[in-house]
């Protein structure tokens, strides 16, 4: 690929639209690999049947960039549960206590990871009696009034041709970033989110909690491939959506295999124990949409259980996409000559001069030159756009995977120049300027103030004093007793409260 310089700012016409807008739900997943089961890993929100019933196990989306202030680092952006309702209390949103979430890291281009970060969670819980996530205004991951927090581990396997050569525990019981419940509960979320960032030996930092969605794409294309109306295209379908995030920010010398071999693979997977207590892979991905869109249902869950060393064998899919031809036959945009080795040689085995590995393996994963430079203005079409930091070598968080996946599956690269795209060109929320960078969550109570409160001394308050375990003041039995009776007492006052309110004001109206 020679990289060329384009604003790719301009649109085609309606027929362009069209073919954006299919790049929404498709356009990746043909362009990056279009694989048979046990093939590729895949951007995924609710993309297979098993998983989708499942979200605290389905992987989301992986980003793999250059740390932009501190280039002698790779950062690592991996997203699970998909469509996280900001309001959804009162359990929210908890990493799952039976599962290893994995990043793997292949860095001599073998398809086999020689690097595996593994975190795993547990679950604490101050007050089981009260049905309550906070018991009143959090300030601090340590504060008592977070009744459901989480912690995690991170162990180092290191591999050798899948074999464990060396096993270390690199962190021991950090604190998660809760989820954002709202203004009222946690006043000052950012303040919770830089608490959670946590500094490793070696000169690692990670951090796992709840963020903003950062993918940015139009998803009306399940509905019948926007039903011939164009009207609605540019809509970001997940905008206001949260999902939970781990975070790595690596020195590049401890990924690279050396100097001379900065390229490095990244994908991630999901392990979940099943009823005879082993780990299985129940989800994987590494470049966006692959098994959402390119898979059949019948083959979508076995996908989600693949590797990348068996991905060879199901090349055709690749040099046969079905996407284009799709587009053809609705919109009557040609599709490109098969079979499509252009697209093997940037998917499967990254850009030769710029992020392909020697002696190369064919398999789907994220591949990163960490010695490429970050740019101070990243341009959102990467490569295409001749910037050589972005998207295909790896993908940040401002990258537009769909607009130049699609123009890449629709023959960019054939000399079939266009400028397709989705029309969501950027996050809705701005991204951070240090690690982890994703964008804060949005809460979950967005809403004014009650009336009647002044934001301080209300019932909130009153609420946390009565579910604070046995302390200081008053007897143990009488705090247990007070607790234990929080949960359906708040409740009580509260409706007792409003039915009195009622009273009132019917009484008003009589008289």
């Amino acid at each position: 690929m020679t990289p060329t310089s384009r604003s790719g700012a301009g649109r085609r016409g309606l027929a362009t639209l069209v073919c954006g807008a299919l790049a929404a739900g498709g356009l990746a997943a043909a362009g990056v690999t279009a694989l048979e089961p046990g093939a590729a890993s895949a951007s995924s929100h609710r993309e297979a049947p098993l998983i989708s019933g499942t979200p605290q196990y389905d992987n989301t989306d992986v980003y793999a960039f250059v740390s932009p202030d501190k280039p002698d680092t790779t950062t690592i952006v991996a997203n699970w549960i998909p469509f996280e309702e900001p309001a959804g209390g009162p359990n929210f949103f908890p990493f799952a206590e039976d599962a290893q979430y994995d990043i793997h890291v292949d860095n001599n281009g073998d398809a086999q990871g020689e690097l595996l970060y593994r975190f795993t969670f547990d679950t604490h819980t101050k007050n089981k009696k009260t049905f309550l996530y906070n018991t009143g205004p959090v300030e601090s991951l340590d504060d008592p009034d977070l009744n459901i927090t989480q912690t995690y581990d991170i162990e180092l396997l290191k591999l050798k041709d899948q074999h464990l050569v060396s096993k270390t525990k690199i962190a021991n019981d950090v604190p998660v970033a809760p989820s954002n419940v709202g203004k009222a509960s946690m006043p000052d979320y950012a303040k919770l989110r830089e608490e959670a960032v946590h500094e490793l030996h070696g000169g690692t930092t990670a951090f796992a909690g709840q963020a903003d969605d950062p993918f940015f794409l139009d998803l009306r294309v399940f509905d019948l491939l926007y039903g011939g109306n164009l009207s609605e295209v540019g809509n970001d379908t997940l905008k206001g959506y949260n999902v939970n995030s781990i975070a790595l920010q690596v020195p590049n010398h401890m990924l690279a295999e050396s100097a001379d071999q900065p390229i490095v693979g990244i994908w991630s997977t999901t392990q979940r124990k099943n009823a005879k207590g082993y780990f299985e892979q129940v989800s994987r991905l590494g470049s966006p949409l692959v098994n959402e869109v390119v898979n059949p249902i019948k083959d979508k869950d076995r996908f989600n259980a693949s590797s990348p060393w068996d991905d060879a064998k199901f090349l055709k899919n690749v040099t046969n996409p079905e996407l284009p031809k799709l587009i053809e036959a609705i919109y009557k945009i040609p599709a490109p000559d098969e079979p499509r080795n252009d697209l093997v040689d940037v998917f499967l085995k990254g850009v030769k001069g710029l992020n392909q590995p020697p002696h190369v393996t064919p398999s789907e994963m994220l591949r990163l030159n960490t010695s490429i430079k970050p740019t101070d203005k990243p341009k959102r079409l990467g490569v295409l756009d001749g910037d050589n930091a972005g998207f295909p070598n790896g993908r940040r968080l401002t990258d537009d995977v769909i607009d130049a996946s699609l123009q890449v599956v629709e023959g960019e690269l054939l000399g079939a120049k266009n400028d397709l795209g989705d029309a969501v060109d950027k996050n809705d929320k701005e991204f951070e300027k240090s690690f982890p960078y994703v964008a804060l969550p949005t809460e979950g109570s967005r809403g004014p103030l009650a009336k009647g409160t002044d934001g301080e001394t209300d019932v909130r308050s009153q609420l946390g004093d009565a579910l604070q375990p046995a302390g200081a003041s008053g007897g143990t039995d009488d705090m247990a007793l007070i607790a234990g009776s929080a949960g359906a007492g708040a409740l009580g006052i509260l409706l007792i409260g409003g039915a009195l309110l009622w009273w009132r004001r019917m009484r008003d109206r009589a008289y």
